[in-house]
């Protein structure tokens, strides 16, 4: 279902503009429109049954439109070298040569393989052909796009793997390898709505990393007086749940993740620094994460290497998480803890049917299981008792009784609706904790009349989504009623809706008092074209239910060091703000203890150039409430029969992303007579409902959307997103080479790829203020071993603000230290010219002294 979904939205509108290019990492063709890529490929080999094959490429370029690659697979002793040519703007040539050291029998061989995104573009571009006698493929239609890549002369085997026709394998060696080197032409060529586009390495341009300085960042502070006092009367701890709903929160909730190793290895004193760091930069929320994980040594259980049992919860441990509570608690900041993560129950916590599930290990996961067996439930009912009503050695208060602790999540990623289902199935050999999954779905389909035969079939939508919304909603329920009776009165969320989770995943969680969401993007995210593709936000913005709040728990770039993960903190905290989230979390600050040489990666932001300054920007616009709510509200309610019988979520509905992105998109609970416990509210009055999820609500072909408010444009077509408010005016993404200009500031750049934002850090709207901050995100890199410091790309270029007269200029250096910056005053407002030599994250406009 969820393919005819795609389908339907593919023949809503015609494909863009493709772009073909050159992977970067393994110098291969890829195909991408509208953001979404259409044509994957990797280098693929295999030795004697089927033993996978490690490869190694690279892609090298001559800044001519030439490029040059090489490769190995070096445990068949196979390499490749090859040099490309564009003969004429509709072509692109590889010389490839492919040669072993010596002669190879019973090995599977390999070479190219090429992945399709059939769901997406079938119905525009068709299936993929093959050409005859091994020679390639095609994917296209005549008279519109379409790619063809030819090998001559001719490969051993080209063929549909399994006879799938969204993955075409193109094998150089079949079976055998003979030594010698085999040379090849191979030719991409492609006509219509296609164009080339050159490697991202080569569009970023700009001077070589190596040539970067080191960034200016010092982990044990903020730089001086970096928001001012404009959050000064925002240091409250409302209820998260306050305003359910409307996302009028007392407090909007700007925080981040520490976890791991950080909670139980952080000196107290770095702790204590920490904290005032944290509150400097502008979060108010900090969630305290993988507290029970059973790779984090110690953990709140001791040492997980030789503890027999998860039943007791080490004192040194909670004395270490009572500090951060106390320390964050101290700086104004709240706190939202985790009961459930990643605990590994061992044998001697007694476990029904532990065996099955720890598969021949001394511990086991528990998620999915935990919603079939008591036993599991008694052990996770016995944690959460002696977790909230533990009394904190600092603060004086248990943790049920700490206002200042504002949330707690039942348990992480752990929903059986999508993810966790298939664990029980007859065929995964856990027969006791199968029986109790199928008796269970037998008991549901009996009690409501619906087909047995269906109501245990976890991966389809159907009846089995609806019984396994109930499954999850009564292990809810009982979590909730104990610790409502052990006297928490926090805000409680059951899990979260991550990982692709279709909308029939989000019943269960209206248990709770909110809706939590995990989602990550990848780069790219301001190129992503709505009628086609999905962007990290569309992903959260698909989470909100009508009538009660949203928290975003967990949001990031992945993989690491993404070029643009500078762009993410303004476009997620003005979405949020647009559509009224409640509470949003960066994943994460740190999972150690934060040090000079510490770690770079995805799990630390505390060190990372890219992210911090563009954080704290994003925190000051969204506590602060510069981006207005938006005027118009969207509500997708299709009835219970589309909603739990299609797989719909932001990744296949055109219609919930584009609304997203024009105004509020709030998702409709369908009354259901199999689950009484469903709250069924009404759209609220006015707003547009959206039945069929497959229709984009933008006119064809469109290249950009500004919201309802005016205040938000996003350019996929350039990838540019600009914020245009009375007191925050930023401009990210491929904002260099040509001027851009908003009310109060005008950028200037040569820099290709970068983050600024302007910021009033008084009440007065910028080209008044006379006290502005400016915060600028560009590339940056670790260093080897992904060690800090980062080596961060200089921005070059411009940047002009307007301002009352008597101001001086300063940017950051070292150990935060304020150092005057030339400025120019001319005709009300102050140009700034980045020479692209130094690592400037922020730049103060203020009066001098």
């Amino acid at each position: 279902m969820a393919f005819l979904l795609t389908l339907l939205s593919a023949l809503a509108t015609a494909a863009p503009t493709w772009h073909v290019q050159l992977s970067e990492r393994d110098g291969l063709p890829l195909a991408s429109a509208g953001g979404q890529t259409g044509v994957a490929a990797s280098w693929n080999f295999w030795g004697a049954q089927w033993k996978w094959v490690g490869t190694r490429a690279a892609l090298a370029g001559n800044g001519q439109g030439d490029y040059r690659l090489a490769g190995e697979a070096a445990d068949l002793g196979v390499a490749w070298m090859a040099q490309t040519q564009r003969p004429d703007e509709h072509t692109l040539t590889y010389d490839l040569r492919m040669a072993a050291r010596g002669a190879q029998t019973g090995v599977i061989g390999g070479g190219a393989v090429f992945k399709f995104d059939l769901p997406t573009f079938g119905a525009a571009m068709g299936q993929p052909t093959l050409l005859p006698g091994n020679t390639g493929w095609q994917w296209g239609r005549e008279g519109s796009a379409q790619m063809t890549l030819r090998f001559s002369p001719a490969l051993p085997k080209v063929f549909f793997e399994r006879d799938n026709p969204a993955e075409i394998r193109a094998y150089f060696y079949d079976g055998s390898i003979n030594a010698g080197e085999q040379r090849y032409t191979v030719t991409l060529s492609w006509t219509g709505d296609a164009r080339w586009q050159a490697p991202l390495a080569e569009r970023l341009g700009g001077p070589p990393a190596a040539q970067w300085p080191r960034d200016a960042i010092d982990v044990r502070t903020a730089p001086a007086d970096l928001l001012g006092t404009a959050l000064k009367d925002f240091q409250t701890f409302a209820p998260l749940h306050a305003g359910a709903g409307e996302g009028k929160t007392q407090t909007r909730y700007w925080g981040t993740n520490v976890t791991a190793y950080a909670l139980f290895n952080t000196p107290r004193e770095v702790v204590q620094q920490q904290a005032r760091r944290m509150a400097q930069l502008g979060y108010n929320l900090v969630r305290l994460h993988h507290h029970d994980s059973p790779w984090v040594n110690p953990n709140v259980f001791g040492n997980p290497k030789t503890t027999a049992d998860t039943q007791t919860l080490d004192a040194e441990a909670l004395d270490r998480l009572d500090w951060w509570i106390k320390c964050l608690k101290d700086e104004g900041i709240a706190i939202w803890l985790d009961l459930h993560v990643g605990r590994a129950v061992k044998r001697g916590d007694d476990i029904y049917g532990f065996d099955e599930i720890a598969k021949g290990k001394d511990s086991a996961d528990i998620k999915g299981f935990n919603y079939v067996n008591i036993t599991l439930q008694q052990a996770m009912r016995r944690f959460n008792e002696a977790y909230v009503t533990h009394r904190n050695a600092y603060t004086h208060l248990a943790y049920k009784d700490d206002p200042a602790i504002v949330a707690l999540l039942i348990t992480n990623e752990d929903d059986v609706t999508h993810h966790f289902g298939n664990a029980m199935l007859p065929d995964k050999k856990v027969p006791l904790h199968s029986k109790l999954y199928m008796n269970a779905a037998d008991a549901f389909a009996r009690r409501h009349d619906l087909p047995q035969n269906k109501t245990w079939r976890s991966w389809e939508p159907g009846p089995s989504k609806i019984f396994l919304n109930d499954l999850e909603q009564r292990f809810d329920e009982d979590m909730i009623g104990q610790l409502r009776n052990l006297g928490a009165r926090q805000a409680i969320a059951t899990t979260n809706t991550w990982g692709n989770n279709p909308l029939f995943s989000l019943p269960a969680l209206t248990s709770g008092d909110m809706i939590d969401a995990h989602s990550y993007g990848g780069p790219g995210q301001l190129e992503k074209d709505p009628a086609w593709s999905a962007t990290l936000g569309h992903w959260m913005a698909a989470a909100q239910v009508v009538g009660m709040p949203l928290a975003v728990s967990e949001w990031n770039a992945e993989p690491f060091p993404a070029y643009d993960r500078h762009t993410l903190p303004l476009l997620v905290a003005a979405m949020a703000s647009h559509q009224g989230w409640s509470a949003l979390m960066h994943y994460a600050y740190t999972q150690e203890s934060p040090r000079e040489d510490g770690g770079a990666g995805n799990w630390h932001s505390y060190n990372d150039p890219s992210l911090l300054p563009m954080l704290s920007a994003a925190a000051l616009m969204y506590r602060r409430g510069d981006v207005h709510p938006a005027k118009t509200t969207y509500v997708y309610d299709p009835g219970a029969e589309a909603f739990f019988g299609q797989a719909t979520s932001a990744g296949n509905a055109p219609a919930l992303r584009t609304a997203a992105e024009m105004g509020r998109l709030l998702i409709a609970m369908p009354a259901t007579p199999q689950l009484p416990w469903l709250t069924r509210r009404a759209p609220p009055a006015g707003a547009i409902v959206i039945k069929d999820p497959s229709k984009t609500l933008l006119p064809e072909g469109a290249q950009a959307v500004t919201s309802d408010t005016g205040e938000l444009t996003r350019d996929w077509a350039k990838g540019t997103y600009t914020i245009n408010t009375a007191r925050t005016q930023a401009a990210m993404g491929w904002i260099g080479g040509a001027e851009l200009r908003l009310p109060a500031v005008r950028l200037n750049l040569q820099t290709g790829n970068a983050s600024v934002a302007v910021q009033s850090l008084d009440d007065a709207a910028l080209g008044a203020s006379a006290n502005v901050m400016v915060s600028i995100g560009t590339r940056s890199l670790p260093q080897k071993g992904n060690r800090a410091p980062f080596a961060v790309e200089p921005l070059a270029g411009s940047i002009t603000v307007k301002a009352p007269a008597g101001l001086k200029a300063w940017r950051n250096g070292p150990f935060n230290q304020w150092i005057a910056l030339p400025a120019t005053y001319k005709d009300g407002s102050y140009q700034i010219e980045l020479d692209g030599k130094l690592p400037v994250q922020w730049i103060a406009l203020r009066q001098a002294g």
